[in-house]
């Protein structure tokens, strides 16, 4: 296929002990409707697993969701893994309930945005198609 035409792949991961996940699967189903397509993992994920998720189904996008708390380890993880592979291509992005104090934190350490509650689901696929 050509690459004008290649379908945005998505991979949307829950990591850690979090099991909320009415939001990564409406974000799964806004994304697709939006013509992505958008692998979602479940819940309790490690950041091994999430890398090994990419790797194995090729994203250009991982969308991570945390409401534990657990945010400020995760989504740097995930991040640092895929650099250690190489992988530095992948965009990531976080959502969920994401304290303001932190989001600089985590974009500096190469998270690319942050969407919380009540972000519109036509806001964050533009977001993704205008800085892929």
């Amino acid at each position: 296929m050509d690459d004008a035409k290649k379908k945005i792949r998505v991979l949307i991961a829950k990591p850690g002990m979090d099991g909320h996940d009415r939001g990564a699967k409406l974000l799964t189903l806004g994304l697709r409707d939006a013509g992505m397509e958008v692998i979602y993992t479940g819940i309790k994920q490690t950041p091994e697993t999430i890398l090994a998720t990419v790797v194995e189904e090729d994203v250009d996008v991982v969308g991570l969701s945390c409401l534990s708390g657990a945010h400020n380890y995760y989504f740097p993880e995930v991040v640092r893994l895929l650099r250690e592979k190489g992988m530095d291509k992948v965009m990531v992005i976080g959502g969920g309930i994401i304290p303001d104090d932190d989001i600089p934190s985590l974009k500096e350490k190469g998270i690319k945005e942050i969407f919380g509650p009540g972000s519109r689901m036509k806001d964050i696929a533009a977001f993704i198609r205008e800085h892929l």
